[in-house]
C-alpha cells in the first residue's frame, strides 16, 4: 500500500481504539477494535455488529497469538452477554482473512466471503515452491527483474510466518445481495483490482459503508499484476469500481480497514483516480524520455526507495498493472526481446499525455443509491 499526501479526507469522528481489545462504537450496535500487525502498516480495523440473535464480526486481523489474544479479550468484556453468530471476510488477505479458520473454530460460527475470494485464499494457501514453478519463472523473468532479486523476494515469501490453516467450507456472498447483519439490511458492493471480489457492505438507510481496503482514508491500496494472471487489467477494475462506490450517499460514513473511520467518500475517490493518474503520467513521461523501459525499470521510475523483498514484489505488481492499462489503452506497446524481457515504449511518442483515467458515471445506480 502507498502513502499518499492526502488532503481530501478531513472529517474523522472518531479516535481509534488501541490494539489491545478496546473498541469504541461508531454507530448504534457497531463497534470498532483494532488487531496489531508486526509491520509498518500496525494495524487492521475490525468491526462487530450486534444483533438481536448475537454479533456478526467483519474481518480477523493477522494469524498471530496478539490478535488472537484481543479476541479472547473482546469475547469476555464487550459483548454484553450475546453470542459470536457470523464471521464476514471482506476479501482473502492475511490480516483480513487469516484468523478465519480459527475463529470459526473457536466460536462455532459460519465464514461468509465471496465465492471468488475464497477460492483464492484456498489456491494461496499452499506454500512457494523451490524452485519456482515454470510459469511463475517466466513472469519475474520476462519483468526485467535481475535473477538475484527475485530469487531474494521469493525466499521471504517462502518464509511467510502468517500462513493460516483454511477453512473448509463457507457461505456465498455475491454482488447485488441485501444481506441482514446486526439490526441492519446490508447491501453487498464488489470492488475489484485490490482483489478478485472483494465484499463492501452498503446500509443505505442509515449511510454507513463497511469498505474493507477498497477505500482507505490516506493510503493508495496495492492495485496488482501477478503471474496468476499475467494480462490482466486490474486498474480498470479498479477505477471501475470506484465509480460504483461513487454512487452511494456524499454523507456516507466510511469504516475503512486500516487507519480511522472517515467522511468524504466522494472527494477520496477523486484524489485515488488523480493519484492513479499521475503514475500513468510518470511512466509516459520516463518512455518519453528514455524510449524504451522494462517493467523492473519502470518500477524503479515509480518507486525508488523499496527497502525489503516484499516491497519489491508489490511494486512489480503495481508498476504491471499501471503499464497494463497504458497498455490495453493503446498509450504503449510491448514486445519481447531476444533476451525474453518484455519492453515498452510510446505507440505515439508525440502525444502529450495518455489518456483521462475513467470518471465517474452521472447515472445514479438504485441498487446502490439510497432509497
Amino acid at each position: 500500500m502507498t502513502r499518499l499526501s492526502a488532503r481530501a479526507v478531513q472529517d474523522y469522528p472518531f479516535s481509534a481504539p488501541d490494539c489491545d481489545g478496546s473498541v469504541v462504537e461508531v454507530a448504534p450496535g457497531i463497534l470498532w477494535a483494532r488487531m496489531p500487525m508486526p509491520m509498518a502498516l500496525d494495524h487492521i480495523n475490525v468491526y462487530l455488529l450486534r444483533g438481536d440473535d448475537g454479533w456478526t464480526l467483519i474481518d480477523t486481523g493477522l494469524n498471530t497469538p496478539a490478535a488472537r489474544d484481543c479476541w479472547e479479550h473482546i469475547a469476555s468484556t464487550h459483548l454484553q452477554g450475546l453470542p459470536i453468530v457470523r464471521l464476514v471476510c471482506t476479501h482473502m488477505h492475511y490480516d483480513h482473512a487469516g484468523l478465519s479458520h480459527w475463529l470459526c473454530e473457536r466460536f462455532g460460527i459460519p465464514l461468509y466471503m465471496t465465492h471468488g475470494e475464497y477460492f483464492m485464499m484456498r489456491t494461496l494457501a499452499e506454500p512457494v515452491p523451490d524452485p519456482l514453478p515454470s510459469d511463475q519463472a517466466v513472469f519475474y523473468a520476462r519483468s526485467g527483474m535481475p535473477p538475484e532479486r527475485t530469487e531474494r523476494m521469493w525466499k521471504a515469501m517462502r518464509a511467510d510466518p502468517f500462513m493460516p490453516p483454511q477453512p473448509q467450507s463457507f457461505h456465498r456472498l455475491r454482488g447485488g445481495d441485501d444481506i441482514t447483519l446486526g439490526s441492519r439490511t446490508w447491501r453487498v458492493v464488489i470492488g475489484e483490482g485490490h482483489s478478485p471480489e472483494h465484499a463492501c457492505l452498503y446500509c443505505a438507510q442509515d449511510e454507513i459503508l463497511i469498505a474493507g481496503d477498497q477505500l482507505l482514508p490516506r493510503i493508495s491500496s496495492n492495485v496488482l499484476v501477478t503471474s496468476i494472471e499475467p494480462e490482466a487489467n486490474p486498474l480498470q477494475l479498479w477505477l471501475e469500481s470506484l465509480t460504483r462506490l461513487e454512487r452511494l450517499a456524499p454523507g456516507t460514513l466510511v469504516l475503512p480497514s486500516h487507519e480511522r473511520v472517515f467522511r468524504g467518500l466522494h472527494p477520496r475517490t477523486q484524489e485515488l483516480r488523480e493519484h492513479h493518474g499521475q503514475q500513468l503520467g510518470q511512466l509516459r513521461d520516463h518512455l518519453a524520455e528514455h524510449g524504451t523501459c522494462t517493467a523492473f525499470d519502470a518500477m524503479l521510475c515509480l518507486f525508488p526507495r523499496l527497502r525489503t523483498p516484499v516491497d519489491d514484489m508489490l511494486a512489480l505488481g503495481e508498476t504491471i498493472a499501471h503499464l497494463s492499462w497504458l497498455r490495453y489503452s493503446g498509450v504503449l506497446r510491448r514486445v519481447l526481446d531476444e533476451d525474453g524481457i518484455y519492453r515498452f515504449a510510446l505507440t505515439d511518442p508525440a502525444a502529450a499525455t495518455p489518456p483521462e483515467t475513467p470518471e465517474p458515471s452521472e447515472e445514479a445506480d438504485i441498487s446502490y443509491a439510497r432509497h
